[in-house]
């Protein structure tokens, strides 16, 4: 996971878990304002172009939320509806602008 920064830190978290979950736990900055629910986009991230056809694909409530965040890309995703699965051991991300 690459900070705002551009830190890059190695986090550990179970599977099960949201990716939110990993990054608030770890103590980075992320606010998670919903706490896991889809209902902002305070958790926004970039997922690295390789790991993207490894996920779901995001929900009609997850696409909504991005329509409102900041800075959105091809590959932006909400942290919080990322599960960790272990074939998603070693994603990386990049957590977006903070506004």
């Amino acid at each position: 996971m690459i900070d705002r920064e551009g830190v890059e830190h190695e986090l550990e978290g179970e599977v099960g878990w949201s990716l939110m979950e990993v990054i608030r736990e770890a103590g980075l900055p992320i606010e998670a304002a919903c706490g896991g629910c889809c209902a902002c986009a305070t958790c926004h991230v970039y997922v690295e172009p390789e790991w993207l056809p490894r996920l779901e694909e995001p929900c009609e409530d997850e696409n909504m939320m991005l329509d409102e965040a900041f800075e959105v890309r091809d590959n932006s995703r909400l942290s919080c509806q990322i599960r960790l699965t272990e074939e998603l051991e070693g994603i990386r991300v990049v957590l977006a602008p903070e506004f």
